[in-house]
């Protein structure tokens, strides 16, 4: 991963994703508050030109954008100004273009102008973080396309090594037992959580296991551990689909709160993120 650097002083990172349907598909996919909701998180969207974008990346914790370019089905620029303390504006500008085949390519660019390097690894930050979204991206489009979400969140602190915090993951769910293409189900202590493995991820610094569910609901779980720069996160994040989607959601949301304090007893209160644009 590497950031771009333009004589102008431009800086910017760009991630690309094939994925099936029509540019409207998917342009409801990505440019919708429920479309967006449906696989990266909770979302509210204004759909035209100088309106604003709200996305819940955590809880307690909005990213704001002004829409400055909405060209339906095929692009959209958003320019924020306030994503951290003395940065420069940020601006994401997301493309659409068709394939033969019916899918697909899109495309996210994210840019900044900027006279020093001191903002380069929050780009490669960003950068880094799409293609997990974007396997869920493809899966929702490839099996729940259309359909509203109701995610759930839960998330816990901890200190030392990622490992550690990914083995205690592994350890009290049963990953050890998990296979690529097929079904799974969570050892006990956990409400229902079964399905088909799509894909278990070892990084450097971060794990995450993704699984496209059965129950307690049809839908998508990514679960993993992350080296947030000295602190460990561990995150369970569900997206459900259906209609005891929202049921299951406020059903289990606490839950899966106080499953995750138990093995991070570093958890936050506010953790958990359930309901979204039902």
């Amino acid at each position: 991963m590497s950031v771009k650097k333009e004589a102008s002083g431009r800086r910017s990172i760009q991630v690309e994703v094939e994925v099936p349907g029509t540019p409207e598909q998917v342009w409801q996919a990505i440019a919708t508050g429920p479309g967006i909701t449906s696989w990266f998180a909770p979302a509210e969207i204004e759909e035209r030109e100088g309106g604003k974008a709200v996305f819940q990346i955590m809880p307690g914790m909005d990213s704001v954008a002004n829409i400055t370019a909405w060209e339906p089905p095929h692009r959209l620029v958003a320019e924020d100004r306030n994503w951290m303390p003395d940065a420069p504006p940020f601006l994401t500008e997301w493309t659409v273009e068709a394939r033969a085949g019916g899918t697909c390519l899109v495309r996210v660019v994210h840019s900044m102008f900027a006279s020093t390097d001191d903002w380069d690894n929050q780009l490669e930050g960003v950068e880094s973080g799409w293609p997990g979204f974007f396997r869920i991206l493809r899966l929702y489009l490839t099996h729940f396309g259309g359909q509203r979400c109701s995610p759930m969140r839960a998330i816990g602190m901890a200190g030392g090594q990622e490992t550690e915090a990914w083995k205690t993951i592994s350890d009290a769910l049963g990953v050890a037992s998990a296979a690529v293409g097929q079904r799974w189900t969570a050892r006990g202590g956990t409400p229902p959580l079964a399905g088909v493995v799509e894909r278990l991820e070892e990084g450097k610094d971060h794990h995450d296991f993704l699984v496209r569910l059965e129950q307690p609901a049809p839908g998508v779980v990514s679960i993993g551990s992350f080296d947030c720069g000295g602190t460990v996160m561990a995150m369970v994040s569900f997206y459900l689909y259906g209609e005891r989607a929202a049921a299951v959601a406020q059903r289990d949301a606490p839950l899966w709160q106080a499953w995750i304090g138990k093995h991070f007893p570093a958890a936050p209160e506010a953790g958990t993120a359930a309901g979204g644009n039902d």
